[in-house]
């Protein structure tokens, strides 16, 4: 029923600004991070580029991991309280959370194997720009994701103002 004044009427907006704000951070880190840092490694030689990685990869893991387990954890929670309170956008937000999770699975599917090698040096000089060649081409996939699910959540949750009509 609109306007019961229930908890979730008050909670899941809040939720719902708050997942829009990590996800919008998460995308735009991923963006900063293809446009600047990746096209940085590439010009490097591999050797330098596999002192660099060593050097940072720990700062990496604990800025991108945070990001982007906060922007799901809060888009699953606003896709939920939205859907629970019957609210218009739930759809929207629902695929926001999806697309979040997508983002997450990527990590362990591909970048953690590939990030541990370039931190551990293990993998051949050789193999450098290939690798490298990929990991960019599927950090523009995982970005192009979390764009998609940034969105989702805006549309979302502007629209989540009303409930449905059921």
């Amino acid at each position: 029923m609109p306007g019961t004044g229930s908890r979730l009427d008050s909670v899941a907006p809040l939720v719902g600004v708050l997942a829009v704000i990590a996800l919008g951070l998460s995308a735009g880190a991923m963006l900063a991070e293809g446009a600047v840092l990746v096209p940085y490694w590439r010009s490097l030689p591999p050797e330098a580029f596999l002192q660099w990685y060593a050097a940072n990869a720990a700062r990496l893991v604990e800025f991108f991991g945070p990001v982007e387990i906060a922007a799901a954890v809060l888009a699953i929670a606003a896709a939920a309280l939205s859907g629970a309170s019957r609210r218009r956008g739930s759809g929207l937000l629902a695929l926001s959370a999806v697309l979040a999770v997508v983002i997450l699975a990527f990590f362990p599917v591909y970048f953690q194997d590939v990030n541990a090698s370039f931190a551990a040096g293990t993998i051949p000089l050789d193999q450098v720009p290939t690798e490298l060649a990929r990991w960019s081409a599927l950090h523009w996939v995982r970005t192009a994701i979390g764009v998609g699910a940034f969105v989702a959540a805006v549309l979302g949750h502007s629209q989540a103002g009303e409930r449905s009509r059921s």
